[in-house]
């Protein structure tokens, strides 16, 4: 038998796990770049805290998930009842409402003709098919008919919220109080929401975006929105982007800053659905597709930061579309 006749099995297994390697290697490679273009969440999600990530007790801090759709709208009712001037009780109530009615969807159908978010019904008096399925026209008359309930902010939630829908089954809505005040936290004191995924591909219109703040925050006086020709700039990878900016009055106080953090958690919540990729507020930025969502420190606001020219100052919410 010749020496080329004998068998080699230790140096053929070698070459397969090197083999093998090299193949897991660029599985894994190609998992990590994707998980990263995506945002490092994969698929589009949303995520309520009552605490922001950085603040004291952080660790500890109360979760809610939701998706772009439910957080869109979620941010809207939370929107119109600070737009109104209404404490964060009120906000509760209506968020922990529709969470019921609806699960913090805008519906098509309901009961009998119950549509919308809080399932109102256009023969009972709560408007046109039309203005029911408007988160913001939904929220506003909500809000309206709840401010008529005397003393609703010491009332049990779903005592409250009863008194509003004079649902069949009222005991109902005492079950997401605790959620409605993580959102409630979120989108209108000192929490945050955070939303992941991937980056928009198509074009925004900041008209659509500034119309749409007009509508629910322009009455309060606290806020402006100069209709001022859109400045662009460059985003990542030399992507284009168009800016609305938002100001606070200057001494609107914890108002104008209450305003102001529901703008910031509107936009980000609103960002798959108006192609929003870029909102900067206070010393943060959140970017589309990356972090995972999460808003980034920018450094002190009103100063230079890290240098990022879309940084916002005092006062000031930056939201960016892809041009």
């Amino acid at each position: 038998m010749s020496q080329s006749d004998l068998p080699r099995p230790r140096r053929r297994r070698r070459l397969r796990t090197a083999a093998g390697l090299c193949v897991l290697l660029a599985l894994v490679g190609y998992l990590v770049v994707r998980f990263e273009s995506m945002g490092g969440g994969g698929a589009p999600h949303c995520t309520a805290s009552d605490l922001a990530e950085d603040a004291p007790g952080g660790d500890s801090r109360r979760t809610y998930d939701m998706t772009p759709e439910q957080a869109a709208n979620a941010a809207t009712i939370a929107a119109v009842g600070v737009a109104k001037g209404l404490p964060d009780r009120a906000v509760t109530i209506a968020l922990a409402t529709a969470m019921q009615e609806s699960a913090l969807r805008n519906l098509n159908h309901g009961d009998r003709d119950s549509l919308g978010l809080f399932q109102q019904r256009p023969s009972q008096g709560w408007g046109t098919p039309e203005q029911i399925r408007d988160p913001v026209y939904s929220a506003g008359i909500f809000y309206d008919r709840l401010a008529q309930v005397k003393g609703y902010s010491r009332l049990p939630l779903t005592e409250a919220a009863q008194k509003v829908q004079l649902s069949g089954y009222p005991q109902a809505y005492a079950k997401h109080e605790p959620d409605a005040t993580v959102l409630t936290a979120a989108f209108a004191g000192a929490g945050e929401v955070t939303c992941g995924g991937p980056a928009p591909t198509d074009p925004g219109d900041p008209e659509k975006v500034r119309a749409e703040l007009n509508r629910i925050f322009a009455k309060t006086g606290l806020h402006s929105s100069p209709a001022e020709p859109s400045r662009a700039a460059g985003g990542p990878g030399g992507i284009e982007e168009r800016e609305i900016t938002v100001v606070e009055k200057q001494d609107g106080g914890e108002p104008a800053l209450r305003g102001s953090r529901a703008v910031a958690g509107w936009a980000v919540a609103n960002a798959r659905g108006m192609n929003i990729v870029r909102v900067s507020y206070d010393r943060k930025g959140w970017i589309a597709g990356q972090k995972k969502g999460r808003w980034q420190d920018k450094g002190g606001a009103g100063t230079s930061g890290d240098g990022d020219p879309h940084n916002a100052t005092q006062g000031e919410i930056r939201i960016f579309v892809r041009r």
